[in-house]
């Protein structure tokens, strides 16, 4: 199987290098950083794909930049959305499937929906994006939907690894230069890991599912809970002051729950979900390591 792996140095991409690196398999990888490869300019894009003739594009270029969506609409529709619909299209015409990535922050996120959903939100119910990026997120899925191409849509929440900039990362970073942070507890959610993601997702490539699949980990939590955790698990002594979202004012508007339903991708009896609190003390013990 030969895959071009499109935005190879973000924190996903770089994850998908990783594990690639670890296999013997009959796998051939090509991978593409952003500066290597902009998926904005499709003439560019559709000369590699000509010109390697791909079974599968694993495309992890996104613009992931939640607060300056607000203001850099522009950019962010051009590489969340447009640029997606261009790479879907090529991947239509020339049989190539399609991996690709999206967010739990395409849906509205209504405390209410807490309760009517108790295991998240599932992969059909209705998008309503209260933020820019979210927004263009969505149009990216829409794009792919409408292009004809198959493909396979993973999306995630919370994304933490060992590389770039998460959650877990930025916590670890104020814990260790400050006594006391102030932290949003109306905000509930699930973590989803990156080494667990891109196994899982390999898995469902090399079975040739298609469609949309939601993935992260078991539990329910607020930012809140989280950080008190990771600080916990690093032995960290951090005082936690938890404030609401209207305290803690961000150009973008977030969801107050956005915790995805992983029954779809439970029932294939390949891949099982895992709690959140052992993900977070391996991706620890992992960043320690470094």
């Amino acid at each position: 199987m030969k895959i071009l792996l499109f935005g190879a140095s973000g924190q996903l991409g770089t994850e998908w290098q990783r594990m690639f690196a670890q296999k013997d398999d009959d796998l051939l990888v090509i991978p593409y950083t952003s500066s290597q490869l902009d998926i904005t300019r499709p003439e560019i894009v559709k000369h590699e794909l000509v010109k390697e003739h791909p079974d599968v594009v694993i495309n992890c270029a996104a613009y992931t930049k939640v607060d300056q969506a607000e203001e850099e609409r522009e950019q962010a529709s051009n590489v969340n959305a447009k640029a997606v619909g261009h790479l879907a299209k090529l991947c239509a015409q020339r049989n190539i499937k399609l991996v690709h990535f999206s967010t739990d922050y395409i849906f509205a996120g209504h405390q209410e929906d807490r309760n009517h959903f108790p295991n998240g939100y599932p992969e059909d119910h209705p998008a309503k994006p209260v933020n820019r990026y979210g927004q263009t997120k969505w149009e990216g899925e829409e794009a792919i939907k409408q292009s004809g191409c198959s493909y396979l849509m993973m999306r995630i929440s919370w994304l933490c690894g060992t590389d770039g900039n998460n959650f877990v990362k930025t916590m670890l970073r104020l814990g260790d230069e400050h006594d006391e942070l102030q932290v949003v507890d109306d905000q509930y959610g699930s973590p989803t890991f990156a080494d667990k993601l891109v196994k899982d997702t390999l898995k469902l490539i090399e079975q040739e599912r298609e469609g949309t699949y939601h993935h992260t980990s078991k539990g329910l939590l607020s930012w809140a809970d989280f950080a008190e955790a990771i600080f916990k698990e690093a032995n960290i002594k951090v005082s936690i002051d938890r404030i609401s979202s209207s305290e803690y004012v961000t150009k973008a508007k977030r969801p107050h729950f956005s915790k995805l339903n992983t029954g779809k991708i439970e029932q294939l009896e390949i891949i099982e979900m895992e709690n959140w609190k052992p993900g977070l003390g391996r991706l620890i013990n992992k960043i320690n390591e470094i």
